[in-house]
C-alpha cells in the first residue's frame, strides 16, 4: 500500500515506477470501445464536462456524506492478514465549516505495510477523482473513443499530469464521461506520484471509482476499489517483497447542508430538487 514495514520499523511511503505493481482486471461490464470520431470535437467535450465538474464539485462542497474506507493486506492463500478500517462522516461544524468526524476506526491490523500521509490524501480526495475547469490546464486529456459502461453511453479519454508538483497528487489513467450529462461517470488508474526510492518506498495499488446521480443532477462517488501486488524493492535492512493490497471506499447518505448558498445547473437554480435518485451506472 504505502510503507513498507520491516524489523520493527516503518519506511515512509509514494511516484511512477512502471514495476512498482501489478494490477488487477476491474473492468467488467464494459461494452466494445468505438474509436470512430465523435460528433461533437474533443476539446469541445472536454470544455463542456470540466465546466460541469466544476458545477459538481461547488454542489458536493455543500453536501454531507459518510465515507467508509478498508484497506488490507491479501496472503499467498487470497485471505485477509491485516487490515485498516475507518468510517468518517463528512459534515459541518456549528460554523458552517466542513470538517470530518470519526464515527468508528477499531485497531489497525496492517503489519506488512502501513498508512503514509498520501494514502490517506488519496482516501480523501483523491479516489472521489474530479476534474474541474479549474484543474485540467494541469493535464494532458487524449480522447480515446466511445464506450458503454453497463447501459451509461460514454466518452473515454486519457489523462496524465502534465509537471508533478511536490506535495501534490494526480491522476494517471482513463476517465468514462457520461454522453448526455457530460460528467464523469468512472475514474481508473493511479493516484501519483510513487516514490520508489530505496528505505523510501510509497507505494499505491490502481484503482477504480463509480459515480451515481443521487439528486437527479450530478453524480456523485458512492464505491471505489483499488487492488493490485505491490513490489517492495526493500533496502538496507529490509527484504524485497511483494505485498497485495486491496482499498474498497464507500461514500454513501449524501444529503444537502442548509446553506443560503445557492445551487446552479446549467443556468438554473436547483438548490431544492425534488427529483428521485438514479441508480446507474452499478459497481462491480
Amino acid at each position: 500500500m504505502a510503507v513498507l514495514v520491516g524489523l520493527g520499523c516503518a519506511l515512509s511511503a509514494g511516484a511512477q515506477g512502471k514495476d512498482s505493481f501489478t494490477p488487477m482486471a476491474m473492468d467488467a461490464g464494459f461494452g466494445v470501445m468505438d474509436i470512430s470520431a465523435p460528433a461533437m470535437a474533443p476539446e469541445e467535450i472536454i470544455r463542456q464536462f470540466a465546466a460541469k465538474e466544476s458545477e459538481f464539485q461547488q454542489a458536493l462542497n455543500h453536501y454531507t456524506y459518510r465515507r467508509v474506507a478498508r484497506v488490507q493486506t491479501i496472503d499467498d492463500d487470497n485471505k485477509v492478514d491485516g487490515e485498516y478500517y475507518e468510517v468518517d462522516d463528512v459534515i459541518f461544524d456549528s460554523t458552517g465549516k466542513r470538517t470530518e468526524k470519526v464515527v468508528f476506526a477499531p485497531e489497525n491490523t496492517l503489519e506488512r505495510v502501513s498508512m503514509s500521509p498520501s494514502d490517506l490524501q488519496d482516501i480523501q480526495r483523491g479516489y472521489p477523482f474530479v476534474l474541474t475547469a479549474e484543474e485540467i490546464g494541469q493535464y494532458d486529456v487524449k480522447y480515446v473513443g466511445r464506450q458503454k459502461v453497463d447501459e451509461v453511453d460514454c466518452y473515454v479519454f486519457d489523462v496524465s499530469p502534465k509537471v508533478i508538483e511536490k506535495k501534490k497528487r494526480y491522476l494517471l489513467g482513463r476517465i468514462w464521461v457520461d454522453a448526455t450529462d457530460l460528467q464523469i461517470v468512472v475514474t481508473n488508474g493511479r493516484m501519483v506520484p510513487d516514490d520508489t526510492r530505496k528505505n523510501n518506498e510509497d507505494l499505491h495499488p490502481p484503482f477504480m471509482t463509480w459515480r451515481q446521480q443521487v439528486d437527479g443532477h450530478y453524480w456523485f462517488p458512492v464505491y471505489t476499489k483499488g487492488e493490485g501486488v505491490l513490489h517492495f524493492a526493500g533496502g538496507s535492512g529490509y527484504m524485497a517483497q511483494d505485498v497485495h493490497m486491496r482499498d474498497t471506499i464507500k461514500y454513501t447518505d449524501y444529503k444537502r447542508f442548509g446553506s443560503t448558498t445557492k445551487i446552479i445547473y446549467e443556468g438554473q437554480d436547483i438548490t431544492d430538487p425534488n427529483k428521485q435518485p438514479e441508480t446507474k451506472p452499478q459497481p462491480k
